[in-house]
């Protein structure tokens, strides 16, 4: 079974990946709706400045994403999450261990990088089918007829990447009515595509992939790692000092 806790102000679900995925299995069987998101730090901060859409997430899968997270957990509630459900890492065992063959539906990124992240799709997972993709720059000239794609499709499972709070509130606006099943896949297209290098995998066991990233991208990621960083370990300490004093 899942375990849930809150991580400032944000329900958080975790437990073994093989729980997780038999878990999403399961809701892709039934065509539940179902919305998946990754909580970080920066996702976090988002949603400090976004009570709203913070309020929505109660209707997502919210995983535990990131070294961040855990010492949350364990600030807050005494002990770190113990499992690791890191969204690049999540998805891909996703669609190694799903017992379903899947139809999907790609959504984000460039014209040139979602196709390219189609082609090596099913290159390396022959039992899923990408039914259809579509960039990620939406704007109201092709959100009808990216729907009426959606449509015609008829995926079991959107893949959609357009960077944090994008891709969450376009799953929240249209899961389940295009598709039952949405995840938020953040940089994931870029790495399947081979547009974007991840971390080696040395790098990723200490859990400093957000490191290498800042190197190879500093301005567009000082802010969200370095600043960021800082304020999440902020409001963190704010939390943790109201409850002590409610205690």
């Amino acid at each position: 079974m899942l375990k849930s806790v809150r991580i400032l102000g944000v329900l958080v679900h975790s437990g073994p990946a093989s729980e997780v995925i038999a878990h999403i299995d399961d809701r892709v069987a039934q065509r539940s709706s179902t919305r998946v998101a990754f909580l970080n730090a920066h996702l976090s901060n988002l949603c400090s400045r976004n009570p709203a859409f913070q309020k929505e997430l109660d209707g997502f899968l919210v995983l535990n994403d990131g070294v961040g997270l855990d010492i949350a957990s364990w600030a807050l509630h005494g002990a770190k999450f113990p499992h690791n459900l890191n969204g690049t890492d999540f998805v891909t065992s996703l669609l190694d261990r799903t017992r379903h063959d899947l139809r999907i539906f790609l959504l984000g990124t460039s014209n040139e990088v979602v196709s390219e992240a189609a082609r090596r799709i099913e290159a390396r997972w022959p039992r899923h089918k990408v039914v259809d993709h579509h960039h990620g720059f939406l704007d109201q000239s092709n959100e009808a007829s990216l729907k009426d794609r959606l449509v015609q499709a008829k995926p079991d499972l959107i893949l959609v990447g357009m960077g944090n709070l994008r891709q969450e509130r376009w799953i929240a606006r249209h899961v389940p009515d295009v598709c039952p099943c949405g995840v938020a896949v953040g940089a994931w297209l870029d790495f399947i595509a081979g547009a974007v290098p991840r971390a080696p995998a040395w790098v990723r066991a200490v859990r400093s992939e957000w490191v290498f990233r800042l190197c190879l991208e500093p301005r567009r990621l000082a802010g969200r790692f370095l600043v960021g960083n800082l304020v999440f370990l902020a409001r963190l300490g704010r939390a943790k000092l109201r409850a002590s004093a409610t205690t």
